[in-house]
């Protein structure tokens, strides 16, 4: 299954919009210096004048920190440095702006006289105060839009694993639902007394696999109930002979197991653990549970030795559950193989979390 491309459409449906953020910032920016500079009163010419210039000597050294400074050391965790350069950054501007900015607005604005709004202490707490604080307000967008970007990653991860999961049960073998109408059929021609209950036996696994299936998670119950329905079926279709030993060990029933994991392997136990003339086969299944584990373990005789492991096991059947394990047991489960020419064993380990 070909899967999304989460970076292209994040990178399609990018949110970040310079021009917004550096408008906001600098209008806001404008308004709190200017109530500064005119000390609360109503502002004049000279103070709309002085605001602006005053911004945009700052705005040198704080862009300079947004797109030099942030991205290629901050961000990418190089503290030390960014920090050295971060100094060096408010001192030279900070230092510039005592020795030249007074005289440049006075060759710029002849005909106003600028009283000393800010002291040269003052022009270094001011330029500190605004880097800071615009160091915040920039970190704080980014971390905005990381989460952002975050949660849709995950909403479409999500949405891609849902997908990959309802495709992965979809694939439960088409053939065991011909296979047991034939059999349903076969028994109403021989008006067989069994037909009524091997219909309701049908007629439960249908039902799971439809639609008690279809959620995240199922008891160990019902999950036991499904298997052994099936079990029980099987005997109509030619298996009344062989034997099933299965042993379970439950402390409790409530435990939770992502549903149709274990119905592919006793599907392939009896496809190809039972050679038609040998009542000697069997399959041995254990179903145990304690605490936060779960372990499955399923044997058949290998009865087809001539066809190959993988074919014989491809398609629904191990590559189903692999699938599947990868996707809602990525960490936190085990499945190991083993076969002979003689045995097939399969052994599943759960935990959760």
């Amino acid at each position: 299954m070909q899967s999304l491309n989460i970076k292209t459409i994040l990178q399609r449906g990018n949110y970040h919009r310079p021009l917004i953020f550096n408008g906001v910032l600098w209008f806001l920016a404008f308004l709190i210096l200017l109530f500064i500079f005119s000390k609360g009163k109503t502002p004049i010419t000279a103070d709309y004048i002085y605001t602006v210039v005053f911004l945009v000597t700052v705005a040198i050294p704080v862009s300079i920190n947004f797109y030099v400074l942030i991205p290629k050391f901050l961000t990418q965790e190089r503290y030390a440095i960014y920090s050295i350069l971060f100094i060096l950054n408010f001192c030279l501007f900070s230092f510039l702006n005592t020795q030249l900015f007074n005289a440049i607005l006075d060759a710029l604005f002849p005909k106003y006289f600028f009283v000393s709004y800010l002291s040269e202490a003052n022009v270094y707490l001011t330029y500190g105060i605004i880097l800071i604080a615009t160091t915040l307000f920039k970190l704080a967008e980014d971390w905005f839009y990381y989460n952002t970007n975050e949660n849709r990653v995950l909403k479409l991860q999500n949405q891609q694993i849902q997908t990959q999961l309802s495709a992965l049960r979809a694939q439960i073998n088409p053939h065991f639902l011909f296979n047991s109408l034939n059999v349903i059929y076969a028994m109403a021609l021989e008006k067989k007394e069994d037909i009524k209950t091997a219909i309701i036996e049908l007629s439960d696994i249908l039902r799971y696999v439809i639609y008690d299936s279809d959620t995240e998670r199922v008891t160990l119950k019902d999950e036991l109930e499904l298997l052994k329905n099936y079990i029980s079926f099987q005997k109509y279709r030619g298996h009344s002979e062989n034997t099933v030993d299965l042993v379970v060990e439950i402390e409790d029933e409530n435990y939770n197991i992502y549903p149709m994991l274990l119905l592919p392997l006793l599907e392939n136990a009896y496809k190809y653990g039972f050679s038609g003339d040998n009542t000697a086969d069997k399959i041995q299944i254990e179903f145990i549970q304690n605490a936060s584990d779960f372990k499955f373990r399923i044997e058949n005789t290998n009865a087809n030795v001539k066809n190959s492991i993988d074919e014989n096991y491809s398609g629904v059947g191990l590559q189903n559950l692999r699938n599947n394990l990868n996707l809602v047991y990525p960490d936190t489960h085990n499945l190991n193989i083993e076969h002979t020419d003689v045995t097939f064993v399969v052994t599943l380990n759960l935990k959760n979390e």
